[in-house]
């Protein structure tokens, strides 16, 4: 049985390229998105050095650095993509992946991410993250309601759909009319081990964009000249939350993945605020045993274990995140790291790799397709 995978684009590391990077794997895949702009490691990791086939827009004038520019063109350019070759189309989708089209006799799977953000759900931070205002905004949000049809009538063309979370899924049912399967993506255990040694200062991990609101936490540790955060990433906003930045804050940048796991391992707690679709970083931190204060909404709801010393809270108000840190220093009872790293192992790679197995092969069976062979972790 020949497989392809279809992601979004490739233009870096993230949770949803992850997902693909497994995918691809266990299923001896292909792999196909609007553009591939991954670095030679990068590659490497995600895809095992495999060049994705694109579109259209890869040799589009300045599509390396704008390809989101194409914004009107992705479900053409998708949709054009050949897949005929293929008996299952194994999409990993939180944008226009799964508008693949689908020839008779074939079956598509779409590991969903989320219903596309910048249609559905954040429209207004999407457009304020790549700087469109005014005039640009108006093009876009017109663009936007032909988007969110073409959306909804391609979803009738994936045979199953899996969520990342029980809150995708509820989009999933919501925009779509369409029930999903709920997998949680897959954390690598022999990446993220447990730590059981001492713990210093606090660690946020995120884009530096303005929905993730990373500033929120930089307020609030200038009340706490006490306590020191280090924040990872990097991102459009990166300048102006260094000047707004106490002495206690550090800023690292972009951190390579190993760095990044001892930071994980050696923080107090690790701090999140976005309204995340899941929350990839949360599970990766409780599986190095370390304890998360987070926005209580969206996924985090589901990823944030309190029994065993997650805090979350109620606003993103600089004034509640202080709060929490502190709850969280007031402990009588430090939080288990092995409890908390227990608390993840549903999602560690060979449980993903058995789950999505299972669904699929369930899938060809209703088909009456023969079962594919996917590879132990």
């Amino acid at each position: 049985m020949r497989v392809a995978v279809v992601h979004d684009w490739l233009s870096g590391p993230g949770g949803a390229e992850k997902v693909t990077r497994e995918l691809v794997r266990l299923f001896h895949a292909d792999i196909f998105a609007l553009v591939d702009l991954l670095n030679d490691a990068d590659r490497a990791w995600i895809l095992g050095g495999q060049r994705a086939r694109t579109t259209f827009i890869q040799n589009l004038p300045f599509a390396r650095a704008h390809f989101r520019w194409y914004l009107p063109l992705f479900p053409k350019a998708i949709g054009s993509l050949d897949l005929s070759g293929y008996d299952l189309i194994l999409s990993s989708s939180y944008a226009v992946a799964k508008g693949v089209r689908k020839r008779p006799g074939q079956l598509h799977v779409c590991y969903i991410h989320t219903p596309m953000r910048y249609a559905w759900v954040d429209q207004d931070g999407y457009l304020r993250e790549h700087g469109m205002h005014s005039w640009k905004a108006w093009i876009i949000r017109r663009v936007m309601r032909r988007m969110r049809a073409w959306d909804t009538a391609n979803s009738a063309h994936v045979d199953r759909f899996i969520a990342n979370s029980a809150n995708v899924r509820e989009r999933v049912r919501r925009i779509y009319g369409r029930e999903a399967d709920v997998v949680l993506p897959p954390v690598d255990p022999n990446v993220f081990t447990l730590y059981n040694g001492p713990r210093e200062g606090y660690l946020a991990v995120s884009r530096l964009v303005p929905y993730k609101r990373i500033d929120r936490i930089v307020a609030a540790f200038r009340d706490l000249p006490e306590q020191r955060l280090t924040i990872v990433g990097a991102g459009p906003e990166a300048q102006r939350l260094r000047e707004m930045a106490t002495p206690n804050v550090t800023f690292t940048g972009f951190l390579p993945q190993a760095r990044l796991v001892e930071r994980m391992q050696r923080a107090r707690a690790l701090i999140c605020t976005a309204n995340e679709d899941l929350g990839l970083t949360v599970l990766e931190a409780q599986a190095c045993g370390t304890p998360v204060i987070a926005l209580r909404q969206g996924g985090y709801l589901e990823t944030v274990n309190e029994e065993h010393g997650g805090l979350l809270f109620s606003s993103d108000s600089p004034t509640d995140i202080r709060q929490a840190v502190l709850r969280h220093e007031e402990r009588t009872r430090a939080p288990d790291p092995v409890r908390l790293r227990a608390s993840v192992a549903p999602c560690f790679n060979d449980r993903f790799a058995l789950r999505i197995h299972a669904i699929v092969n369930e899938v060809l069976s209703e088909r009456s397709m023969p079962r594919t062979t996917a590879d132990a972790p």
